[in-house]
């Protein structure tokens, strides 16, 4: 009777791990499925458990519940594999973004600033998506900043030095991947390379090489399958050539969502492809410690995730969805010493624009009149911000000390960038941004109970979830080279390492 029963469960576990399309041993990670068709690879740049926490804190406090609630607000987070990752590069505990990205296109530890190349900047990787494509897949890249920024580039370029934006753009136009969408590119003519004989300005040197490119929204919703090799620009470049911050975009300009499901519409094919999207502004708010900005990227990026969701529910059996971050920017943390065991999460929705747009108004004001106070811009900070000069103790009301530092980051800003202090004190306090902007975000921040330890990246692990064929892969505790290598084996690429 014991050895029936036993015979009868090992039975029904065999039968639900079919019914997953998943075998996975638990020692030694191996899948034994099928391989996906379809691949979705998504990277909150600068998002960890912070970010993903904050987003969905403030989700639950916009309702103005009685008691805390985290309602897994995100897609992601219902996914049925989660997992943690380490994000170490071979020579510090804190990466870059491009031996990040590195890691997770190509399986392998370089150094900071080093694109898909060792650490000796000799040995050029070949990517999961160039593998992918020399499979037979189509292969589609798209981000919120530049496209020619490290995490997209890390996919299609190979160069010593992320700085060399030039060069990576060329390799974009060479790499002969279906489909680029999103932010534009920083030096499309050069003038930064130190490259012997340019063949010229990108966009013209990718439409040598088969690309049509789209810089409107009339162009780009006029694509369709059947357009071939697609770059499509966004029609509005903002700070850096990458897209509006989602809390600044008006809902007629495209959005990361847009871009992925344009991209799926032109890759779509009997091989099927494999997609990777950046939410790359989470990470450059982070960078501000713009808490609210990152928050509201945070959604823009989960958007992108909902249409590859979307799209798994009519090819179930086919298709992976991947969703992680590269590092931890800002070290952004729940919880600030001015709240105690408190936040106020809601506060931060007196906030109205970013970071970019509200220095661009103070900027303007400065221009019209040099000798500009701080008294005469207060109510402009009250319009965006919320806070308060009013003296009457409410919680928006900005106390002697916040209005002393914005007072002293006041004259730090109206000064000449040449004249402003280069102290240590002076970048731990403002980092390389408007010293009155950054401060406002964080006084408003702290009273939501949010901090900030650094203007960069920190080495927190980040969490990665997994949805689809082969998801399970993913649960665990492992190292961001690891994704590449899980991918490999769900597809069932042949590497010896």
């Amino acid at each position: 009777m014991f050895k029936k029963t036993v015979k009868i469960l090992f039975l029904i576990f065999i039968l639900s791990a079919v019914s997953l399309n998943v075998i996975i041993s638990a020692e030694s990670n191996l899948y034994k499925g099928p391989a996906p068709k379809y691949v979705f690879l998504f990277i909150g740049d600068g998002m960890a458990l912070p970010q993903v926490s904050s987003a969905e804190i403030y989700a639950s406090a916009l309702k103005n519940n009685k008691y805390p609630e985290t309602p897994r607000y995100l897609s992601f987070t219902k996914f049925e594999a989660q997992g943690f990752t380490t994000t170490h590069d071979a020579s510090s505990f804190i990466t870059d973004s491009a031996s990040a990205g590195t890691a997770i296109a190509c399986g392998y530890k370089t150094l900071n600033g080093v694109i898909s190349m060792d650490i000796g900047k000799k040995i050029k990787y070949k990517t999961i998506a160039e593998e992918l494509k020399e499979k037979g897949m189509k292969v589609g890249i798209v981000t919120s900043v530049s496209i020619d920024h490290a995490t997209p580039a890390v996919f299609y370029a190979k160069v010593p030095s992320r700085s060399m934006m030039y060069e990576i753009a060329l390799q974009l136009a060479e790499s002969g991947f279906d489909y680029f969408g999103g932010g534009s590119v920083i030096d499309p003519d050069g003038k930064k390379s130190k490259m012997d004989n340019k063949p010229g300005n990108v966009f013209d040197y990718a439409k040598s090489k088969g690309y049509k490119i789209t810089k409107t929204k009339e162009e780009f919703m006029k694509l369709k399958s059947g357009s071939g090799k697609v770059w499509a620009v966004t029609e509005m470049p903002a700070d850096a050539q990458s897209m509006l911050y989602e809390v600044d975009r008006s809902k007629d300009v495209l959005s990361l969502a847009d871009f992925t499901a344009k991209g799926i519409e032109l890759l779509d094919n009997p091989k099927g492809f494999f997609m990777m999207v950046e939410g790359g502004k989470i990470d450059w708010a982070c960078h501000a410690n713009d808490g609210l900005s990152a928050i509201i990227d945070v959604y823009a990026f989960d958007d992108a995730v909902k249409i590859a969701v979307e799209f798994a529910q009519k090819h179930p059996k086919e298709t992976l969805i991947i969703v992680t971050g590269d590092h931890e920017c800002g070290g952004m943390t729940v919880g600030f010493a001015g709240t105690k065991y408190d936040t106020a999460f809601q506060k931060l929705q007196k906030q109205k624009i970013s970071y970019v747009k509200f220095e661009e108004k103070i900027n303007e004001l400065k221009k019209e009149k040099p000798d500009l106070k701080l008294d005469e811009i207060k109510d402009i900070i009250t319009e965006y911000f919320g806070l308060t000069f009013k003296g009457d103790k409410s919680d928006m009301d900005l106390t002697e000390y916040e209005i002393k530092l914005l007072q002293d980051a006041f004259d730090e800003t109206i000064k000449d960038k040449k004249e402003r202090s280069k102290s240590s004190e002076s970048y731990i306090a403002y980092g390389e941004y408007d010293p009155l902007t950054v401060t406002i975000t964080h006084v408003l921040n702290r009273k939501a109970g949010i901090g900030w330890t650094t203007y960069s990246h920190t080495g927190t692990p980040v969490p990665t979830y997994a949805k689809g064929v082969g998801a399970g892969v993913f649960d665990g505790y492992y190292d961001n080279t690891d994704i590449y290598k899980k991918i490999v084996l769900i597809l069932k690429i042949k590497k010896s390492y």
